[in-house]
């Protein structure tokens, strides 16, 4: 899943260089924690958050094969 954001990020953002993507995994779940550079911030996020809906829906579809539920988060650094 950390790829699958990545590729989605960078294709976003004027700084593709600043997107980091860290993945955890628990039991049941994967968190996918994206951070991007201050000024894409609103490409990622998205008017009225539908790029980050987006995102979060092609996740979760990719997700379908695994067992795990996959939680997108977009953090401010």
């Amino acid at each position: 899943m950390k790829e699958l954001v990545e590729v989605i990020a960078k294709a976003l953002v004027d700084k593709p260089e600043e997107v980091v993507v860290t993945e955890t995994e628990d039991n049941k779940t994967i968190n996918v924690e994206l951070k991007v550079a201050q000024s894409d911030m609103g490409k990622v996020i998205g008017k009225s958050g539908r790029i980050a809906k987006a995102i979060r829906s092609v996740v979760k579809a990719a997700s379908t094969k695994t067992d795990k539920k996959v939680n997108v988060e977009i953090v401010q650094d």
